[in-house]
């Protein structure tokens, strides 16, 4: 009878703990589609403001006779703003809160990227561009810190996944509609096609912005549409994860000389590479291939975006289920590679130029977000926005250096295979610094 009794006892256990994870998975489904819509179509307009300019290239060079390299500077020095906002844009965030941080960049972000239609020399240009990348400083790390406040690690990986989904959708949406606006509104009110794009490509940065102010929550105990046993839950859930990771304050000085933090800026360091690589130059890419006219570039370009979205949430969804990163991370990076390579190879054939850049776009796009389930998976509370930030920042120089140096070839050989081969290497190295990553410190 006894041994009845424990088995009955063992089989309400189980059952209780079903119920439980039953009960937590919905209230996770309930957070995600509360959250994830809105902050990916934040991410979508961010993404939009920032790489349009690969659009407006197809004219705009023409236009002002800006060259090659001017090009690629302009679009780098984004980076070069977001590099020094970044870390005190999250570090305010984390005291003052998500809506007021997130509203503000963008909204300035909006206003500074409509100015860009004005541009006439390559000073102004650089101006722009510079303050482009300063007001949008933290939006990035700013969300994948945001997630934290929600998400425990172990199903973190997803839903940073999904955020980051609005890169190629961004691509998929913003392709057809960057080309159609530059065919369709040429000479209109006798303004240019690319002056109208960014005009144009402004205002649902400015729209979202606003809504931030009423949508937004800054963390689970001010989330009004959550019972107060649901925030219980949540909070119980972070606060565990948070007690078994670093919780100081770290100084700039602590977060240079932490080893850990070096790496993964450098593996991010790496994802940045291919992937600013690919965006800023693959209108370029396909028009290279054979094609002509802006939307039929916009359409084609949608492509490889669509394999990216797939491949994102694939690898994620696997690597949360299986709780490893250290190789759902490795073989993106490796995939991404042999795709910018084989995009060199066939540069002159549209279908394989084609089918190679959309296996770049699937490999280099899809370490973004695996990417971030390491670091955060170490650091916690306001280490992690400081180590988050720090790490974007870093890594972020890379958006400068990619996009310059393409132009720099393309000016010097007046092509970009060369580029496409470096950019393959250098995502090598990423996968081999992260097969360095002890598995124990990321695998949760």
């Amino acid at each position: 009878m006894s041994s009845i009794s424990a088995s009955a006892a063992g089989s309400r256990a189980m059952g209780a703990l079903a119920d439980e994870s039953a009960t937590e998975g919905a209230l996770y489904r309930k957070v995600a589609w509360r959250l994830l819509p809105f902050i990916m179509a934040c991410y979508v307009a961010a993404y939009l403001d920032r790489v349009n300019v690969g659009f407006a290239k197809l004219h705009m060079l023409a236009d002002l006779q800006f060259s090659e390299a001017m090009y690629g500077l302009g679009a780098g020095l984004f980076f070069i703003g977001y590099f020094f906002f970044e870390v005190p844009s999250n570090m305010l965030m984390h005291r003052i809160g998500a809506k007021a941080t997130i509203a503000r960049i963008m909204i300035l972000w909006s206003l500074i990227s409509a100015a860009m239609m004005f541009v006439k020399t390559p000073t102004q240009f650089y101006v722009l561009r510079f303050l482009l990348g300063a007001a949008e400083a933290g939006f990035y790390p700013g969300m994948i810190l945001y997630l934290t406040y929600w998400f425990p690690s172990y199903r973190r990986a997803r839903m940073v996944a999904l955020f980051m989904c609005a890169i190629p959708v961004s691509g998929i949406l913003g392709g057809p509609l960057s080309g159609g606006i530059m065919d369709l509104m040429q000479g209109v009110a006798g303004l240019r096609g690319w002056q109208w794009l960014f005009l144009i490509e402004a205002i649902p940065s400015l729209l979202l912005g606003l809504a931030v102010i009423a949508y937004l929550d800054n963390n689970i105990r001010s989330a009004k549409w959550l019972t107060e046993s649901e925030k219980q839950i949540l909070e119980r859930n972070i606060a565990r994860e948070n007690a078994t990771k670093e919780q100081s304050h770290m100084t700039l000085r602590q977060l240079v000389g932490d080893l850990r933090i070096v790496k993964m800026a450098m593996i991010c360091f790496c994802t940045v590479m291919g992937q600013y690589g690919l965006t800023f130059w693959l209108p370029t890419l396909v028009q290279q291939s054979g094609v002509q006219g802006a939307f039929r570039i916009g359409l084609l370009t949608a492509v490889p975006f669509s394999v990216a979205v797939i491949s994102m949430l694939l690898v994620s969804r696997s690597s949360d289920r299986m709780r490893e990163r250290r190789w759902h991370l490795i073989i993106p990076f490796c995939v991404g590679a042999a795709g910018l390579s084989l995009s060199a190879v066939f540069s002159g054939n549209v279908y394989l130029s084609l089918a190679a850049l959309a296996l770049a776009a699937g490999g280099s796009l899809a370490t973004s977000p695996l990417f971030w389930s390491l670091p955060t998976a170490i650091l916690s509370s306001a280490g992690a926005a400081a180590g988050i930030a720090m790490i974007n920042s870093f890594a972020n120089l890379a958006g400068f250096l990619s996009p310059y140096m393409i132009g720099l070839i393309k000016d010097a050989t007046q092509s970009t295979n060369i580029a496409m081969f470096v950019l393959a290497g250098v995502l090598l190295f990423g996968a081999f610094l992260t097969y360095t990553v002890p598995a124990k410190l990321v695998n949760k």
